[in-house]
């Protein structure tokens, strides 16, 4: 029986069809467990109704002053927010303590507009406390019930869908404060970049969601 000769040739040959087909294989592996590239998520503006807001910078505010209580709370118009659905991308609110006798302001935004400040709470600058001033008139909390979004459907009703109609770009803001003559809290519904300038101006209960008068 004739042996079979395998010649040097031959023996390269098979080794480095072996050697290619390793790094084939191992060319693969490293090719699947290697995880998936992921572009990161480009920053969005991001919008809260008041009593969102609220709630963030009360306990900012209680950070200051264990006794602080709200005076006012407001939306702060931004050019990546018109405020048609009761959300802003920035709200701002007012708060005073007896103990401090100071008032002071918190911020919060949500807004990545160029002029916008850093998103999250930001703190103002302080300022005396005088109870008396019917302007730092404060409230208790437990009376803001309605949202800004609700206040917004009641004004809508009540004139507001008409100035939308005619003037789809009107900004609408919204400021929340005690009034001392009906003691109830009110949401103020500004069709408008401010008040004084407003195309119409709505007030709503804003512990019962009650229309209350056309005040512009």
């Amino acid at each position: 029986m004739r042996k079979r000769i395998i010649s040097n040739a031959q023996l390269l040959a098979s080794f480095a069809v072996v050697i290619l087909v390793a790094i084939f294989l191992t060319s693969c592996t490293s090719d699947t467990s290697k995880p998936a590239e992921t572009q990161p998520e480009p920053k969005k503006t991001e919008l809260l109704t008041g009593r969102s807001a609220f709630q963030k910078m009360f306990i900012a505010a209680r950070g200051w002053a264990r006794d602080a209580q709200p005076y006012l709370l407001e939306s702060v118009p931004t050019s990546d927010a018109n405020g048609h659905d009761g959300k802003s991308a920035e709200w701002r609110s007012n708060f005073a303590s007896a103990s401090q006798r100071a008032v002071k302001s918190y911020l919060w935004s949500g807004s990545i507009a160029p002029d916008a400040p850093s998103t999250g709470i930001s703190p103002g600058t302080e300022d005396s406390y005088n109870p008396s001033n019917a302007s730092t008139q404060v409230f208790d909390i437990a009376f803001l019930k309605v949202d800004s979004d609700q206040a917004f459907t009641v004004a809508q009703k009540h004139g507001g869908d008409k100035i939308l109609e005619k003037a789809a770009d009107t900004p609408v803001i919204y400021a929340c404060d005690w009034n001392r003559n009906t003691n109830r809290l009110v949401w103020h519904v500004i069709y408008g970049s401010n008040r004084e300038t407003a195309k119409l101006t709505i007030s709503i209960d804003a512990s019962t969601g009650e229309f209350i008068r056309v005040e512009k």
